[in-house]
């Protein structure tokens, strides 16, 4: 419980305030972690539903738009340990994505088929045969898919 608290507290401390998360930097060349999308994940679970939903709004206002668009990042050569890291992002976009569905499917569900298209398009490296990603794609690839199977 004190462990719940501090990291409660310290993202609460570290994020309350952030507003227009630059979503539009992503990707930066070889993340593995979308920023915007992991601050919104660890704060969906910190604060109540109130605060969460007017946090978001300042955050990111553009997810609660019906056309709201975001690409797939695409990796132009598996075979680069750095670059191979895009899957990673797409993944772990897709996990967020399926997390705010699932407790806001009134205002959030739109964003499902975008979680979807992330996931489909980065799955195929898990099995691809290059080590670079399969070694470690397969774990994010498993809790996005787990994440999606809680909305069903």
């Amino acid at each position: 419980q004190e462990l719940k608290a501090l990291i409660s507290q310290r993202a609460k401390d570290w994020f309350a305030n952030d507003s227009q998360c630059p979503l539009n930097w992503e990707p930066n060349g070889f993340d593995f972690l979308s920023p915007c999308f992991q601050e919104l994940d660890v704060m969906r679970k910190v604060l109540d539903k109130t605060a969460f939903s007017a946090w978001l709004d300042k955050f990111l206002p553009q997810l609660g738009q019906k056309d709201f668009v975001l690409e797939t990042a695409k990796v132009s050569d598996r075979a680069d340990g750095k670059l191979v890291h895009l899957d990673g992002l797409n993944f772990s976009r897709a996990w967020c994505l399926y997390g705010l569905v699932g407790e806001y499917p009134q205002k959030y569900g739109h964003l499902r088929p975008i979680a979807d298209a992330h996931v489909h398009h980065s799955l195929p490296a898990i099995v691809d045969g290059n080590y670079e990603g399969t070694h470690w794609l397969g774990s994010f690839a498993v809790y996005a898919l787990q994440q999606a199977g809680q909305l069903n």
